[in-house]
């Protein structure tokens, strides 16, 4: 069947009311536009609303893109980071509303970041910049940015990403650790819920699929020290001679 057509079977499913997750003109008219099957092969049912694995990131459903992205309210000319590039999917459905030299994505595994891009030049939107970098610092050298989306949960806005925010400019997350809701944060603050999700948490250097040694991070690293710190009890904290001490 023609891409296209099963492509606008996607779109219409989105803005159908039982979903409703799509309900913006110009959002509609990207997600058409965009082919997704460049960036999920047909053998992973590239138009079908489902999540899967790929490199160890998930690629989102369609409906959770759209609900990022009605979320973010790109407008053409906004200068928009993606975190979390994934297989470039959402940052060419952005590129489509923003033009695609106005959007820069990044991704803390290396391997993604070469696929996005292999991706998004085979679908028409090389203009877009991949990057590899640890989400939290955002990409100050292009920063401010007007919109900013982040596709992993963490338990507060990242202080580096709202420092790149440009003045009225929005950031869009999941927010929380254990229960998450889609947050809308703008100067520092989330001013909008907009429902639940479940993302996982962002990943910090050493945690990504790519890493040599993926058991042991940084993360469990301090982890491991608190406990042991917390633990130590008598001998452990304080050597006794206890040869001296009976001669005393």
């Amino acid at each position: 069947m023609d891409p296209a057509v099963v492509r606008d079977d996607m779109v219409d499913s989105l803005e159908h009311e039982s979903k409703g997750c799509l309900r913006s003109e110009a959002l509609s008219v990207a997600m058409r536009e965009v082919p997704r099957e460049a960036f999920v092969a047909e053998d992973r049912g590239a138009y079908a609303d489902r999540p899967f694995e790929r490199l160890g990131t998930r690629v989102l459903a369609p409906s959770t893109v759209a609900r990022l992205l009605e979320a973010l309210d790109v407008r053409e000319g906004d200068s928009v980071l993606v975190v979390g590039a994934g297989v470039g999917y959402t940052a060419a459905v952005v590129a489509e509303l923003a033009g695609a030299e106005r959007v820069h994505a990044i991704d803390i595994t290396r391997r993604l970041v070469v696929e996005a891009r292999e991706n998004l030049a085979e679908a028409g939107y090389e203009g877009v910049l991949v990057d590899r970098r640890d989400g939290a610092d955002g990409l100050p050298e292009y920063a401010p940015f007007d919109r900013i989306l982040l596709e992993a949960a963490a338990v507060s806005p990242p202080a580096a990403l709202v420092d790149q925010l440009a003045e009225g400019g929005r950031l869009v997350m999941p927010h929380g650790a254990g229960e998450q809701h889609l947050a809308v944060v703008e100067g520092g603050e989330v001013v909008e819920r907009l429902g639940g999700v479940a993302f996982r948490p962002m990943l910090v250097e050493g945690e990504q699929a790519d890493t040599v040694e993926r058991n042991r991070t940084r993360r469990e690293d301090r982890e491991f020290a608190r406990r042991n710190a917390e633990g130590r009890t008598g001998w452990e904290q304080e050597w006794i001679d206890w040869d001296d001490a009976v001669g005393r």
